[in-house]
């Protein structure tokens, strides 16, 4: 889906309800609850800049209005804060209100069905990881490798899901599965459709495992391949907003 269309348009994929336990919500409502999450949960701090707001759309893969308008009414209920000038933009509030942010929150169901979505993930990933140990070209190694650099050197969430996501991407298309390819893509774009702002230094741990990752498929390592990214995507279990809702206010991603 293109991310230029207007916020009418996605809600085929944020908060439409594929899964059964989804609820449905507006993709500028879904943009909403994750910022505001992430805002919970400590990953967000006060006074921290966001991404600016182009950044915003491309990272939580929504429209550029959609992200506009999840930020005009965070702002208007005192969840975030715009500030003018060179050293403006928008930043977490010093003191959100507790009351929005409770608000700003997933159900259970809505947790529970996207464990279950982490699951499919998870078979997913295992089998194109280890199609790509076999199959992958020199040329589509070497940008693999290109991606983690990118993510390593990257300054904030926004930018390292992006190329995170097309990582991800091009794991699954040198599987050369074909057909299966596609629902693989298309069970890595809803997931994401659920992952919230984590802290920078939090995010380039994660991207050791890219990088051992890149290492075993370079080497034809099944084995090591398939673990690898098995362990990388069952930790989401853990690290997503459904298991993260559930523990202290200072929970992040573990080590």
């Amino acid at each position: 889906m293109s991310r230029q269309l207007e916020d009418t348009a996605e809600p085929a994929r944020l908060g439409a309800g594929r899964m059964s336990g989804m609820e449905r919500r507006s993709a500028m409502d879904a943009v909403r609850m994750r910022i505001g999450m992430a805002i919970s949960l400590g990953l967000l701090k006060p006074g921290e800049r966001l991404p600016d707001q182009e950044d915003v759309a491309l990272g939580l893969s929504v429209s550029p209005i959609t992200a506009r308008r999840a930020l005009a009414s965070l702002a208007e209920q005192g969840v975030v804060v715009r500030r003018r000038g060179r050293a403006g933009g928008t930043f977490v509030a010093d003191s959100p209100p507790t009351d929005v942010l409770a608000g700003l929150s997933a159900s259970p169901a809505e947790s529970q069905a996207v464990n279950r979505l982490v699951d499919r993930r998870l078979l997913f990933e295992c089998a194109v990881t280890h199609y790509a140990a076999v199959n992958a070209t020199p040329e589509q190694l070497d940008e693999l490798e290109r991606l983690t650099r990118e993510m390593a050197e990257s300054n904030d969430w926004s930018y390292y899901h992006r190329m995170d996501e097309q990582f991800h991407q091009l794991v699954g298309t040198a599987s050369c599965l074909d057909s299966a390819v596609e629902v693989y893509h298309e069970t890595l774009a809803e997931l994401y459709d659920y992952f919230i702002p984590y802290p920078i230094e939090k995010l380039h741990k994660s991207n050791q495992d890219h990088i051992a990752l890149v290492a075993a498929l370079r080497a034809g390592d099944v084995q090591n391949a398939v673990e690898v990214a098995r362990r990388h995507v069952d930790i989401l279990h853990r690290t997503m907003f459904m298991g993260l809702a559930q523990d202290a206010p200072s929970a992040a991603m573990p080590d």
